[in-house]
């Protein structure tokens, strides 16, 4: 394999389509969770505009085309999420809803275990309480 040949994330798990349905995924187990009441909580009513936002964010983070940095600039993820209040529990719920939408929309295993350990860390990130 030559260093032309690397394959993202992006590629790895399915590309837009499955960006597309991992995000709705992610966002209707928010919705309907009792766990994730808490994080539920810190959005608003309609979820529409988040989950573009969040579809154009993975589909960058994961290699893919640059949908998120060329209208919002540097993600700034800590910045932007200063005021929530994101401890463990806050984590703990966002992981269940995001593990939970991954098992039902990448077919790859690998590339999902690959996924899970990449968002795990940016998730333990975004703590800013104990």
């Amino acid at each position: 394999m030559t260093s032309t040949d690397v394959t993202t994330m992006f590629e790895r798990i399915g590309g837009s389509a499955t960006i597309d349905a991992l995000v709705d995924r992610f966002y209707d187990r928010m919705d309907t969770l009792p766990e994730a009441q808490v994080i539920r909580a810190m959005h608003a009513d309609d979820l529409g505009l988040i989950r573009d936002v969040l579809k154009r964010y993975l589909t960058e983070w994961t290699g893919g085309p640059r949908l998120y940095s060329v209208e919002k600039g540097h993600p700034r993820l800590r910045q932007r999420h200063i005021g929530f209040a994101i401890g463990d529990a806050e984590r703990n719920a966002w992981m269940l809803c995001i593990r939970g939408a991954m098992e039902e929309t990448i077919a790859d295993l690998a590339a999902g275990q690959d996924l899970d350990k990449a968002i795990s860390g940016l998730a333990d990130w975004m703590r800013n309480r104990p």
